[in-house]
């Protein structure tokens, strides 16, 4: 890691592990036109996947004590840096102490504030395209991957507000028996009557097998990471979708071959593929008003508009 020098302007960070390959880095000076906070700039901090605590540390203090760094986004490290720097603190909401983890920092008259936004902007994303009947043909969640996404994904899914509109089981995969076990002591505190299902799987093969024995109408998601900042998938090229479900890739950009494994069997099973194009505007858009002390609701349309012809151009 290599900390940036002190800021000469509103900055906030992302802090990630390859943060210069990501769309927010020509999108947020777009963004931030948009929402009148012209002098913000961005800037990646990258750290490598399971860093020492020491480093997360040191990140965070350089955050607190640099009068013009605003706060931060967080990825792939939310869990690894709650572990390590939660201490350094003034407040945590409810999302982070729960599962652990902190995704936005952010300051308020001088108080270092960190939230786990993931859960609210995981919702909005799922909000818009998972049929509001779906779950009425009695399909599971198979999410591979047990992080702070998952995690996510797993409070939104069980939301009380949903009333009887529920999956009836959550399956979670994952390569490290640890993040395993954690995200099922974690996962324990809700209270709901959805059944969870952990899997230890260290191969794409094991994943495979999981995949299998799923029902019609079920929801798949790659919250692993790989196919974006590393290679890889987390099924193999055998892989059997089930028919009529929804097929989530949270990652955006990389090789995204989770998603094009899918692409293959679409006609085939009838899938809805997404990608995480929408998850990535919710969850960037909900940490910069907490950053900035922005409305995005009012904006958010106008903002959604700027991501999508970016995209296109970049296309």
């Amino acid at each position: 890691m290599i900390l940036p020098e002190s800021a000469q302007q509103p900055t906030m960070y992302f802090i990630g592990v390859t943060t210069t390959q990501s769309s927010i880095m020509n999108l947020f000076p777009l963004w931030a036109q948009e929402l009148g906070i012209n002098e913000a700039v961005i800037k990646g901090i990258d750290i490598e996947i399971h860093a020492e605590d020491s480093v997360y540390q040191k990140c965070i203090d350089f955050i607190k004590n640099d009068p013009l760094s605003m706060g931060a986004l967080v990825t792939t490290h939310k869990i690894d840096l709650y572990n390590a720097a939660s201490a350094a603190f003034d407040d945590l909401d409810h999302y982070a102490t729960m599962f652990h983890e902190i995704s936005s920092i952010s300051k308020r008259n001088e108080c270092l504030i960190g939230h786990a936004k993931d859960p609210i902007s995981s919702g909005l994303a799922m909000e818009a395209f998972i049929p509001k009947d779906f779950w009425k043909h009695n399909g599971e969640v198979f999410i591979m991957g047990a992080g702070g996404s998952a995690l996510a994904i797993c409070s939104y899914l069980t939301d009380v507000k949903h009333g009887s509109n529920l999956t009836k089981k959550i399956i979670i995969s994952n390569r490290s028996e640890a993040r395993l076990k954690s995200a099922e002591k974690l996962l324990s505190q809700i209270n709901t009557p959805v059944q969870f299902e952990y899997h230890l799987c260290p191969t794409a093969e094991d994943n495979d097998h999981v995949l299998q024995n799923l029902p019609p109408h079920s929801l798949i998601i790659n919250a692993t990471g790989l196919g974006k900042d590393r290679p890889g998938t987390p099924l193999s090229d055998k892989a059997s979708f089930p028919q009529n479900s929804l097929v989530w890739e949270l990652n955006y950009r990389g090789a995204l071959d989770f998603m094009h494994q899918a692409i293959k069997q679409k006609e085939d099973k009838n899938l809805h593929i997404e990608d995480g194009w929408i998850y990535f505007i919710h969850g960037w858009t909900q940490v910069i008003a907490e950053v900035f002390d922005v409305d995005i609701q009012g904006n958010f349309e106008n903002l959604e508009k700027i991501a999508m012809e970016l995209r296109l151009t970049a296309n």
